[in-house]
């Protein structure tokens, strides 16, 4: 199981628990897609950040 599966199925386990039942399992991987690509971008930003600090001292 890839983890994007996984955390596609803890995504809507975390929200039945919570009372949302209106997501099917496909709404769940799409989310986590995009959670993923945005983590990736963060990343990336961070990373970019991060070198230009050690440029400019």
């Amino acid at each position: 199981m890839s983890v994007k599966a996984v955390m596609a199925t803890i995504l809507q386990n975390e929200l039945a628990l919570r009372g949302v039942h209106s997501l099917t399992p496909s709404d769940c991987d799409e989310i986590i897609k995009q959670l993923i690509e945005q983590l990736r971008e963060l990343e990336l930003n961070l990373a970019a950040r991060e070198l230009a600090g050690k440029r400019a001292e």
